[in-house]
């Protein structure tokens, strides 16, 4: 039998109501998004699950979706169930560092929100990304390396799905040439900044001296880093990844890749909205994707994670 992989999505995937089923299902899960709200400062029970403006807004996007992964993920494990190795996008990359057990609850807390702080005070005026569908990579980058201005790959998503990002003058004139040059489409995103290039260096800076004053531990479970699509397996390496990662690409198509090369066959999607089922069903076929965003969909997956335990004992 292969093995079970955790994945965490990134920020756009959130919506109004995420995780409330759980808060009132399951006492762990409200603790933990409690625990989140004490940390931060600010009224996760609101902005998570009422009609609101600061759900979308960076500052408060980032903690409130990883209070709700970490709630999920906290209630897998209180029934018993935990992976073979992790990942994440993005955002979804802290959801994937609990799993590992490197950093605790209220470190990821802790440095989820001076993340999300940081990156959107680095926004500078005139950012933008744009999915790019139906094109190679190679020629993507090279598009982007010839435009004038600031615009490189934000995501290598999946096959036929790459994000770039930059400056707006400058991703709208690659948009131009990338559509000439055979794209079946290029959709504007509406984000608010340029994320994961050269423009939020100054975000990964001051992420670093919050960094410094985190204590890791051992891994106990490998993730795999955005920037490298490489299994981290060293706590010496967290660090460093994590900061690269704020204005670094993030390779999650690789990251998929690796942890199939390493055996994953199964892949449990955890927190809200689908996208990395999408993405997975494009990756590669021949793997097992779950989801879990609702309780329903927690009993569904843990009833199936159980036979598979079962399964593997009996082998």
């Amino acid at each position: 039998m292969g093995k079970l992989a955790f994945i965490f999505p990134g920020q756009g995937a959130q919506y109004v109501g995420m995780g409330k089923d759980f808060y009132e299902e399951f006492p762990i899960c409200r603790q933990t998004i409690e625990k989140a709200a004490e940390i931060s400062k600010l009224d996760l029970e609101k902005i998570c699950f009422e009609e609101n403006e600061k759900i979308s807004i960076t500052e408060y996007t980032q903690i409130a979706m990883t209070a709700v992964e970490a709630a999920i993920l906290k209630a897998l494990e209180e029934k018993g169930f935990y992976s073979d190795m992790t990942a994440g996008l993005s955002l979804g990359e802290y959801g994937a560092l609990l799993a590992s057990g490197a950093m605790p609850l209220e470190d990821i807390f802790y440095t989820v929100r001076k993340r999300g702080i940081y990156m959107q005070e680095a926004v500078p005026k005139g950012g933008a990304m744009a999915a790019v569908l139906g094109m190679e990579a190679e020629l993507i980058e090279m598009i982007c390396e010839e435009t004038q201005g600031i615009v490189s790959v934000a995501n290598y998503n999946c096959p036929g799905q790459i994000v770039i990002t930059g400056e707006e003058a400058a991703v709208a004139k690659a948009s131009e040439k990338l559509k000439e040059a055979g794209a079946k489409r290029i959709l504007p995103l509406q984000v608010s900044g340029p994320f994961h290039c050269e423009m939020l260096t100054g975000a990964g800076e001051k992420l670093s001296k919050v960094l410094e004053e985190i204590p890791l531990r051992e891994i106990k479970i490998p993730y795999v880093s955005n920037v490298t699509a490489q299994m981290v397996t060293e706590k010496e390496e967290i660090k460093k990844l994590l900061v690269k990662q704020v204005s670094s690409p993030v390779r999650w198509q690789q990251c998929v890749e690796t942890m199939i090369e390493n055996g994953a066959d199964t892949f449990v999607e955890i927190g809200p909205g689908r996208t990395l089922s999408g993405f997975m069903r494009k990756i590669n076929r021949n793997v097992t994707v779950m989801n879990i965003q609702t309780v329903e969909d927690f009993w569904k997956v843990t009833e199936k994670l159980e036979e598979r335990r079962e399964n593997s004992v009996g082998k």
